[in-house]
């Protein structure tokens, strides 16, 4: 029986895309996306989710990419606007889960520079018992310990725990630390993928 739910926060509950910021920044949509594949690739931004600072990631991309400095630099000064607002239906299924009694946490890839910033604008983040980020204990999900460390902190069993999340290698690695998993693609979806578990929502 599950008694607990173990949230991602980024496009899960919290929209999240550099393109909020970076529409605005290039002349076409193909320039932008030639620069968030080839000058600020996923790989990067999970160096500053493991605890790089920003500072250090810009500067470093920078040296490789100095054309492209002061766009680089906007990772940082306006990471605010690529934070987009929260998803509301999902917001409305944590609330329902919090109300019928499930134990809940977070687990997320998130710099611990940024973090903070979410905190602070998202009420429904004081819900969780415990929110486990990446950027802080530095080291990430899909990594094992990143999962053993969450249930030991938490205390939720594995295999009386779901664990939400948008990414398909994290899924893989909570399944394979036991845990019930739900790979999130809309809250109908997972609200669904809920009920088939036997959660009341």
């Amino acid at each position: 029986m599950i008694d607990a739910v173990l949230f991602d926060l980024g496009n899960v509950l919290i929209r999240w895309d550099p393109r909020n910021h970076y529409k605005d920044r290039f002349a076409t949509a193909e320039e932008m996306e030639r620069f968030l594949t080839d000058i600020t690739p996923g790989t990067w931004n999970h160096e500053m989710d493991l605890g790089k600072p920003f500072a250090q990631a810009i500067a470093e991309r920078t040296a490789l990419h100095p054309e492209y400095g002061d766009l680089l630099g906007e990772w940082q000064s306006e990471w605010e606007r690529m934070l987009g607002g929260a998803i509301d239906e999902s917001v409305t299924l944590l609330a329902e889960l919090r109300e019928a009694g499930y134990r809940l946490a977070a687990l997320t890839n998130w710099s611990a520079e940024t973090f903070p910033v979410a905190r602070a604008r998202f009420a429904f983040l004081g819900w969780f018992e415990d929110i486990v980020i990446s950027g802080v204990e530095r080291i990430a999900k899909p990594d094992p310990a990143m999962f053993a460390l969450t249930l030991t902190r938490t205390g939720f069993v594995a295999d009386r725990t779901v664990f939400i999340d948008d990414n398909l290698p994290n899924i893989d690695g909570a399944r394979a630390a036991g845990l019930h998993t739900i790979h999130f693609m809309s809250p109908e979806q997972c609200r669904a993928q809920l009920r088939r578990l036997g959660v009341r929502v």
